[in-house]
């Protein structure tokens, strides 16, 4: 079953019903959450509407962590500290923007989106030994 984002269903401002007059469209059509987990590097290229393309980060273990100064490097992500965009997601170790990491630099809250920009991005909020 895919996911439809067509508005079909609804009913109109007045309150009134709907009625369906045609049928999905292609261009409705969704997808499931891609749900970035930690582990080896591992992605999914979707094509878009207009011949875009999407990179869906499946599974990773590497981020781009920025400090105040704006220095980025490349380092492993040890683990998910905390997700507050899902009390599921938490439990689970979901990466998404905002979750907040362990890495070796320290903590850091991911600034990205990684199911949809396919690249996890993140600034430090505390470093390691304070």
């Amino acid at each position: 079953m895919s996911v439809w984002h067509g508005d079909q269903h609804k009913r109109k401002d007045s309150g009134g019903r709907k009625r369906v007059n045609r049928k999905k469209r292609r261009y409705e059509k969704g997808f499931f959450p891609a749900e970035t987990a930690l582990g080896k590097n591992k992605s999914k290229i979707i094509r878009k509407h207009g011949g875009n393309e999407k990179i869906r980060l499946l599974s990773v273990d590497q981020a781009n962590i920025s400090d105040a100064s704006g220095k980025t490097t490349k380092v492993e992500i040890q683990r998910v500290v905390k997700n507050p965009a899902n009390v599921d997601y938490n439990r689970r170790g979901v990466i998404t923007k905002g979750t907040v990491i362990a890495t070796e630099l320290g903590t850091a809250r991911v600034t990205s989106r990684p199911g949809q920009d396919g690249i996890v991005n993140a600034v430090i909020v505390s470093k390691k030994g304070e």
